[in-house]
Parts: structure tokens; sequence; C-alpha cells
């Protein structure tokens, strides 16, 4: 099945365009989903997890408390690194397995850091929701009530909007209204649906929206 890792940076307007492609009917896997249920109490990962980590990351119920973890991931690239060595590989098992059920046209991996986690490697093509600096900063300070800084901190820790875009094969830009962003949403989705129907065909990279986003191809 052909599939497609869409992407975006913090309060880019990822997972909006997720959901829209859901109400359109291609499948969307959420890749947040499948990393807790892969920590969830009792699995294989949250052992390995507490057995490199230590107790104090296990709250009272069993489970891990993440936002201990968090903190210290964000503030320790190593840690971060030991942690995805323990839970990646059963994220990429699981996005594989949920594949494999899947009988649509064509399908959706929703993973914030496609490219960082090498999960790219699992898609045909790739689709970055891209909103302006600026406006990912208002959006996380309206979302969480943070401060400017604060914001800024998370996107700098972030792979950059510059790299992101350079490596997805397409591209939504989310620098205008809701609808603008639902209307190009529709546009890939049809192209998308094209492509997949025809084994033989070739889609060219694209980056919407173009001047006129009701375009069908």
């Amino acid at each position: 099945m052909r599939t497609i890792g869409l992407t975006g940076g913090i309060a880019s307007g990822k997972s909006t365009a997720a959901k829209k492609f859901s109400q359109l009917g291609a499948p969307v896997c959420d890749a947040d989903q499948v990393a807790r249920q892969v920590v969830s109490v009792g699995s294989d990962a949250l052992a390995q997890i507490f057995e490199k980590f230590g107790s104090d990351f296990q709250q009272a119920d069993g489970s891990l408390n993440r936002s201990r973890m968090r903190e210290l991931v964000f503030r320790e690239p190593a840690a971060k690194l030991e942690l995805e060595k323990i839970t990646h590989p059963a994220i990429r098992q699981g996005l594989l397995n949920w594949r494999e059920q899947q009988r649509a046209p064509y399908c959706i991996f929703d993973v914030a850091i496609l490219f960082e986690s090498g999960f790219d490697a699992l898609v045909d093509r790739s689709l970055v929701i891209d909103a302006p600096e600026a406006e990912q900063v208002r959006r996380l300070m309206e979302r969480d009530d943070s401060s400017h800084d604060a914001a800024s901190r998370i996107i700098a820790s972030q792979m950059s909007r510059a790299e992101r875009c350079a490596r997805a094969t397409d591209r939504i830009r989310n620098d205008a209204s809701l609808d603008r962003l639902l209307a190009s949403v529709a546009v890939a989705h049809r192209r998308y649906l094209a492509w997949s129907h025809d084994a033989r065909s070739d889609l060219p990279s694209f980056d919407l929206p173009e001047s006129d986003a009701s375009a069908t191809m």
C-alpha cells in the first residue's frame, strides 16, 4: 500500500490536517498513540525503560511518569537517544502492523519526528505542514498559555523548518486561514488518490496552496 508520511513542527497545523485526511477517507495512524501503546503498563519497552532509567520514573500505578521523562530527555540529549533505542523499534513495528490491516488506496503515518526517527524510510512520500515560526510561537503561546521565550525554546529544540521542508516530498503552507489549509488538504488527497489508483503513475512534488487551491491536478 502506498504510504504518506505526514509531519510538521509543533503548532504547525499537522493534527488539523491529519483529521481532515481521515474525514476524507484516508486511514491515518498517529505515531504518538502507537508510542503510548508501546510503553503501556506491562510492556517489554516499559520494563526496559525502568531498568535503564530507574524506578524514579515509575508511577504508583506502574505507568511511566511522562512529565519527568519529558524533562529528562529535553535536558539531556544522551538520555533522549537511549530512550529512542528502546521505543523506536517497537513504534516502527506498530506502524507496519497497522498498515498491513488497511485496505484503502493509500494510508498516512502521522509522525512529528518523521525524519529525525528515520521513519521516512517506511513511506513513499512525505508531506510537511509548514507554518512560519512566528505563527508557531503565537499559536503555542495561545494554546499552552506559555511565554514567548518558552515557546521559542520548544521550536528551537526541533528540526529546523528549512531542513524539514527541504527533506519533504510535498508541502502545504499553513500561513493563512483554516479554510485554506483544509482546501489544500483536499487537493493533496485527490492527488494522492489518483496516484495510488494507477501503479504506473508518477506524482510530481507539490507545494500548496497554489494559485488555484480548488484545482484537482
